[in-house]
Formats: C-alpha cells, structure tokens, sequence
C-alpha cells in the first residue's frame, strides 16, 4: 500500500491548484518567531469555535499545561463568542488576557483571530469550517490543535494534505482531537496487536450506534445560513453526517490497527467501501423540516491486503446501543482497549490519564522540545475514511478511495456570507434534500 504521507509531496502537491482557498499555502516558508515556546515560557493559545467541544478543548489545554494563556476566542456567533470569553475571565482569571478586541465573531472570524500574536491555535468549529481555517493558520506559521473530523468532503481533505505538507515544512506541530490515539489502553493493546498478539489479523468491526444527538430550533430572525451553522450537525456540508462527525473515532482506530497488516505502513486507509443507508426516523415530528443527514449507515471497508472492516453507525431511540472497535485474527481476537483473546491471554490494568487532556500535553511537549509532531496526517486520513464510507451509503456504490479522493466534490458554499443562499434549500414541502441511493451520484 501506498503511504498517504510521501504520495502527497509527489501527487498532492502536483494537484494542489485544485484544491479550493488553497493556492499560495507553499508561498511563505518563515517560521514565525511566535510559533517557538522553549523551555517554561507561555503558550499563547486562541480558541476558533465557542461551542461545547470548543469550550472542552480548551479547558482540556489549559489543564495540559500550567504556562497555558487564553488570548483570542472566535464564534460565528457573538452571543457563544462572548459567553466563552466570560466563563475563561471566571474561571481562569490568571490564565486569560481577553482584551474585548480580543473576541471575533462571523463565518470568518479565524482571520481576525490570526492576526493577534500567539502559539497555539485551537480548533472547534463546525468541521465544514476545518480546512480553511487549518490551512490559513498553518500558513500563518501557527501551531494548531484541531478537533475531528478535519474535513468532510474530498476537496477538503486535498487541502488538508497540503496544509501537513507546509507544516512539515515549516516544523509546526498539529494534534488532531481523535483522543484514542492518546489513551493508554487503547496503545498497549493495539501495540501488541502490532506485535503479533492475535497473529494476522482478519476482520475488523466498528460501531457507533447511539440514541440519537441535538437538533436546534430556528430562532427567530435567522436567516437560512445562520440556521444551517446553528444547527450545524444535520447539514452535510458542516458536519459530514454522523458517519464522519462522530463515527470517524472508530474507523481512525481501525485504520490505526491495520498500521502492522499493511506492512508497517503509517497512515493506513481502506481502498473502497461499499455500503447502505437511510433516513427513516429522525426528521418526523417535530423535527420535520430540520436537516438531511441519515440515520444509520453500514459499510463494508476494503484494505489494500483484502481484509474487511465492516462499520455500523446510527442514531435511533431505542435501538441497540454499542461504542466499540472489534479486531478478528488467525491467533486470538481483541477490543483494541484492553484485552486480548486466543493463544495470548491479557488484559490491561493500571492507570489510564484522561485522554482528552494527554492530547494536549502531548501537543504541548513537542512544541517545547521542537521534535517532529505531525496528526493532521492521519487526521485528514481517517475523515477521509469516514467520506468514502458516506459517498458509499448515500449513492448505493462501491466507490473507490483513489477515485473518491480526485473526483469528489465540495459541499461547501462559495459565497460564505449570513445573508447568503445556504446550500442545500427546502422544497415545496418545507423538507431539505436527502441523499437517495441510486440516484445520488459520489462525484
């Protein structure tokens, strides 16, 4: 298999003048001087995103590391930018200097962002968002945290891959909020997967089937852009669908087991997907008329050794519930987070720290120490997983990565404004478009 990393300094960069909102990336190579912080100087952070995950993460920061200071949060909305910027004055009255000029707001509120002097720049947005304000802070010569899923359409994913390439370039660090990777159950256990513990491995399961998620109400006076951001995770062009918003932890595990079957190959992805779909339940009632994703989505995964991941996620009530990632081989069998079966017996035991927190140490101690640090890799790789799985439900084809990865389209809008057409519109009926199999075309 070819690894994703060095086919991009040959092939994506080749492509990169198609990739939207991406040409010039390559044009500055300085590093910024504010992009170093040695030894126990201040890390200076900014947050892009004021919603819940937005205001976890940078919690989760500010507890990585005492030398952590707040200096810029930015929100689409004033209300969630200025309610942040509140509750960090607060809560963490040494650890902000939040001048109100400090505070954006807007569908662009990252480049004003940008322009205040700091470190680290935090990302929480909408993932639609993701790939244009990763790219414009790594070109901004910024060390960048970014939440999952880093893209949520094949154009996005082309910039992300340019945007890993400038950041090697320029020896800027970037973690990705797929936590997994930073639990320690999770990285004994797969290390001996790695190592040969349930021998060669033959399938893989992946599940994300849940009960069911938000939906925000239109709030009077908002226009259909404002309500499309505001109710962002039932828009395609802003979350992806489940399948890539919230699924794509499992498929990165996966991808990330299937590392040593791939011949050691960093960065690994299936090579087509094949699946079925539907939206049966969730837009009835008094959620008619509220967005277009699907309910549930199967997938069946293809690798390039031929070994299958078949991948269920769905948010219905009542319905069988199951977080968890399964790994099938020729000597025994795992939960990649915590035992192992067969001829080798283990369970994992000690402490295990808070990931979500370890991310951000992690983060932080490579910019510190200068090592080479780099997640937006296999952060741009497992969205991608999850798009290819979603290209798969939503027309009802085998779809495959090489072809989905240069001939997919974008979902997001090109006039970026609130007053603005949204992209997708109701019909005669009040009800948004959703993706019918057989007739949705992947690209």
């Amino acid at each position: 298999m070819r690894n994703p990393k060095e086919s991009s300094r040959r092939e994506f960069l080749k492509t990169s003048g198609q990739v939207a909102a991406g040409a010039g990336l390559a044009g500055s190579l300085s590093i910024a001087r504010s992009a170093h912080a040695a030894g126990s100087e201040r890390i200076r952070a900014i947050l892009i995103g004021c919603g819940g995950r937005g205001n976890g993460a940078i919690n989760d920061c500010l507890n990585a590391d005492p030398a952590v200071v707040v200096v810029a949060v930015a929100d689409a909305f004033e209300n969630r930018a200025k309610g942040t910027a509140e509750r960090l004055r607060r809560e963490f009255k040494d650890r902000v200097e939040l001048p109100d000029d400090h505070v954006f707001t807007g569908l662009e509120c990252h480049k004003g962002a940008l322009q205040v002097p700091c470190d680290l720049v935090v990302m929480a947005a909408p993932p639609g968002f993701r790939p244009i304000q990763y790219a414009a802070a790594i070109k901004a010569g910024k060390h960048v945290f970014m939440e999952k899923p880093c893209c949520v359409d094949a154009p996005g994913f082309r910039m992300l891959m340019e945007a890993n390439e400038l950041a090697d370039q320029k020896g800027l660090k970037v973690g990705v909020g797929l936590q997994r990777r930073h639990a320690l159950s999770y990285m004994e256990t797969i290390k001996r997967i790695h190592d040969g513990a349930i021998g060669r491995i033959m399938l893989l399961r992946a599940y994300w089937n849940g009960h069911g998620i938000w939906n925000r109400k239109r709030e009077p006076g908002m226009t259909e852009m404002q309500y499309q951001v505001h109710n962002w995770y039932h828009f395609c062009w802003l979350s992806g669908d489940n399948i890539t918003e919230q699924h794509v932890h499992n498929l990165d595990v996966c991808n990330w087991v299937m590392e040593a079957a791939c011949g050691g190959v960093k960065n690994a992805h299936p090579v087509e997907a094949n699946g079925m779909g539907a939206c049966l339940k969730r837009y009835r009632g008094e959620w008619k008329g509220t967005g277009q994703i699907f309910d549930e989505h199967f997938v069946e995964f293809t690798y390039a050794d031929g070994t299958k991941m078949y991948s269920q996620c769905r948010q219905i009530p009542n319905t069988f519930s199951s977080v968890s990632e399964h790994v099938h081989g020729t000597d025994g069998e795992s939960n990649c987070t915590g035992w192992i079966r067969g001829k080798t017996e283990w369970r994992f035991s000690g402490k295990n720290p808070n990931p979500y927190v370890e991310e951000h140490r992690a983060l932080i101690a490579a910019i510190r120490s200068g090592e080479k640090y780099n997640e937006g890799w296999y952060g741009a790789i497992s969205s991608m997983t999850a798009v290819l799985g979603r290209m798969a439900t939503y027309s009802g084809q085998v779809v495959k990565w090489d072809d989905a990865v240069a001939k997919g389209t974008t979902e997001f809008p090109k006039d970026l404004r609130w007053d603005a057409p949204a992209p997708v519109q109701k019909d005669a009926e009040g009800n948004y478009p959703i993706p019918m199999p057989g007739e949705y075309k992947p690209y």
